[in-house]
């Protein structure tokens, strides 16, 4: 008796490579969509970060400065753009095929909802791992050197520059610095305001630069060219040391993020600062804010692009490219919107940090499963 031909197994080898090829059609359109984005509002804010750069130029900072300082932040840029850009492929790539009608032939031959969500999320993911890598490795050494540079060039040694420069209190000192080293082993124009139990202030100082001496664990800083103010009751003495050695709680590790905002920096280098604040006693809210908000950006993309996937599914099916991009852009201003108002309301109010960051995400992943739930 002859054997029946094996076509079940041929048919289903078949189907698996129909499968393949669609799954890699949906993912390189989406991926492609996310570059194309990407690529388009990178050019527009890299042109305006120039034009803003342009109009700070003077004599110190040239026209190259500013296009050497945009060029170094081009990363930092990618990484704060990422999400938007991951938004609008998903909305723009996904809403293509829809519109073209493949979306519909996929269902029709059997392709489940579930795997076209799958092959939308593979490039999500690479984002998210892309994401991830620029905010901790790539982006904060390189803002740093950027923003460094910046301050070294506008600074004025011989006087404060609170434009460029930056304050902070140390134990019983309000101090400043113009300008930071990239290393963060060497200071341009150090003051101190020594202030005493009862907020008096007790001297002032102003040092030309400082350079950070290793010394064991802990080291100290060894300031030049010192110009200090004693105050005294009834009078004001003043003295002038070539030399002078200041020893305090600032290692260079902290001090090369110090004149970085915190949302541009690393996500280590956040937590360790947040840290040094509460052992200083002063509010880390601010820090821990931003730590949160870098660590979880790649669950931020995750659903924006879930609420893009539910939007393609549900009301976007038959919209045009061009309404495509206007509901991406009011999804990204609004969810833009939520983090300005949460982020502040937690700083002001004294609720976690944690929430004020995860309230917008949570309520973007959870309109995106729902209207997903009612389409199925």
């Amino acid at each position: 008796m002859l054997s029946k031909p094996r076509v079940p197994l041929v048919v289903g080898q078949e189907k698996v490579d129909v499968v393949i090829q669609l799954d890699r059609l949906i993912r390189n359109t989406v991926l492609l969509s996310m570059l194309v984005v990407l690529i388009l509002i990178g050019t527009l804010d890299f042109i305006f970060t120039l034009l803003d750069q342009i109009s700070d130029t003077d004599q110190n900072y040239s026209v190259i400065n500013a296009f050497t300082f945009v060029f170094l932040k081009v990363p930092t840029s990618i990484y704060e753009l990422l999400p938007f850009a991951a938004l609008g492929g998903a909305l723009i790539g996904l809403g293509i095929l829809a519109s073209n009608n493949e979306l519909v032939v996929m269902q029709s031959a059997g392709v489940q909802v579930w795997r076209i969500i799958l092959a939308v999320l593979k490039p999500t993911f690479a984002v998210m791992i892309v994401s991830l890598l620029l905010g901790e490795f790539i982006a904060p050494p390189l803002e740093q050197l950027a923003q460094s540079n910046k301050a070294i060039q506008s600074s004025d040694s011989g006087s404060i520059n609170s434009e460029y420069g930056t304050w902070r209190r140390v134990g019983g000192e309000f101090i400043h610095i113009n300008a930071i080293a990239p290393d963060g082993t060497r200071l341009y124009g150090v003051t101190r305001y020594e202030i005493d139990d009862r907020r008096h202030l007790v001297s002032s100082s102003f040092a030309d630069s400082a350079t950070y001496v290793e010394q064991g664990e802990n080291g100290y800083w060894q300031l030049n060219n010192v110009r200090k103010s004693l105050l005294t009751t009834g009078s004001v003495d003043t003295d002038i040391d070539l030399r002078e050695d200041w020893q305090v709680n600032l290692s260079p590790e902290l001090l090369s993020v110090l004149l970085v905002d915190p949302e541009e920096q690393s996500i280590s280098g956040l937590y360790q600062f947040a840290q040094y604040f509460e052992s200083e006693g002063l509010d880390s809210t601010t820090y821990y804010l931003a730590f949160w908000k870098k660590l979880l950006q790649p669950i931020s993309t995750f659903a924006l692009v879930v609420l893009a996937i539910s939007f393609v599914f549900g009301p976007l099916r038959e919209a045009t490219t061009g309404f495509r991009v206007f509901v991406a852009l009011g999804i990204g201003l609004i969810f833009t919107i939520m983090q300005s108002v949460m982020e502040p309301a937690s700083l002001l109010y004294g609720f976690s940090p944690l929430l004020a960051v995860i309230t917008p995400i949570l309520i973007c992943f959870g309109l995106g499963v729902y209207l997903m739930r009612r389409v199925n």
